[in-house]
């Protein structure tokens, strides 16, 4: 394949947020290569969607150690992109992993001591290639590890060098609070939170960005469309031969395509068309109208959806009907 040159253009339209109070900025729209970049998957249409992200302005790839499958592959592959296309342009790149998950047997492979982050970046590290990550996050709550331990451990890793800046993901917001004034004092500031948000699960809304916002952390929303459910792909009822739905585990399968939230989805494409938008563009648009949002994470299993995804900052202004219909659309659809 012919070598890569980037596009001049490509910080053309891209919209860029700063994290919280930090000096750190991110693009509107991040890729995220939780699926679709495995050892199983394709590595030229990995190649084809990263090259197409970057052209259109994306500068932040976030991955984690167990992302593939297999667990570890998606950071494999990530480094061979790096060392033949992105290689020249890293000083432009905003580049994440995180612990957290199940990465190896035994008592030091899971979860959040300072045993576990430090020897699970070595080893990111070695798969991709790099001196240091842009971002290190814990990826989950510990119940059994003192959460000073673990920030401690994110302490230690941002003052080694091996990572830029320190995040959190999946933390309840008393958690976050807590953990955001450990790391503050420690002199090295929690700069992102990654939660899971979208129209259907709005559990950040009660007091997550509320606390992020006093904390001056920055947020980064994943899973924006729901694992696929907002977007087209499911509007006819059906599921398409490799789509995420039809994979027989994970966060979305076909018994999640149910006759209501098929027919939710279809109302709130009705919306979207109303806006000359797709039901993907006001689903990111929905997510990123929160001043507190630094990012959308999106996933993408071929160029054009990461095309369509930027494509949602032409338009991110909602006027109160509109989210008083969306609201109302998914109040009706959780009581069906």
């Amino acid at each position: 394949m012919e070598s890569y040159l980037a596009s001049p253009n490509r910080y053309d339209t891209m919209q860029y947020r700063r994290c919280g109070r930090s000096g750190l900025k991110l693009p509107a729209v991040s890729l995220g290569l939780w699926h679709n970049f495995g050892g199983v998957d394709t590595f030229e249409n990995q190649r084809n969607i990263v090259r197409t992200a970057f052209d259109l302005g994306i500068t932040h790839f976030d991955l984690a150690n167990n992302y593939g499958p297999p667990p570890g592959s998606a950071e494999e592959n990530f480094g061979v992109l790096l060392r033949t296309d992105l290689k020249p342009y890293r000083d432009e790149l905003i580049i994440s992993s995180k612990a957290g998950y199940t990465m190896w047997p035994g008592p030091y492979g899971d979860f959040g001591s300072r045993k576990y982050l430090v020897a699970s970046l070595d080893q990111s590290l070695k798969r991709m290639g790099l001196d240091y990550v842009d971002i290190f996050y814990h990826h989950r709550p510990d119940p059994d590890t003192p959460l000073e331990e673990t920030m401690g451990a994110l302490d230690h890793i941002v003052r080694s060098g091996k990572a830029l800046y320190a995040g959190i993901s999946n933390y309840p917001a008393e958690l976050a609070h807590r953990a955001a004034t450990m790391l503050r004092e420690l002199g090295t500031p929690c700069v992102i939170h990654q939660p899971r948000y979208n129209m259907l699960d709005r559990w950040v809304e009660s007091d997550l960005l509320r606390t992020l916002r006093d904390d001056g952390v920055g947020c980064i929303a994943f899973s924006p469309l729901a694992q696929g459910l907002l977007t087209d792909r499911y509007l006819s009822g059906d599921v398409p031969a490799g789509s995420r739905a039809a994979g027989s585990t994970g966060f979305l399968t076909a018994s999640h395509i149910t006759p209501e939230r098929v027919k939710l989805a279809n109302a709130l494409n009705e919306i979207a068309k109303a806006r000359g938008q797709k039901l993907v563009q006001v689903a990111l648009a929905w997510v990123l109208r929160h001043a507190e949002m630094t990012s959308v994470l999106i996933g993408a299993s071929r160029e054009s959806q990461v095309r369509d995804a930027v494509g949602a900052l032409a338009r991110l202004d909602f006027n109160a009907q509109e989210l008083a219909a969306i609201d109302a659309l998914v109040k009706d659809a959780a009581r069906a």
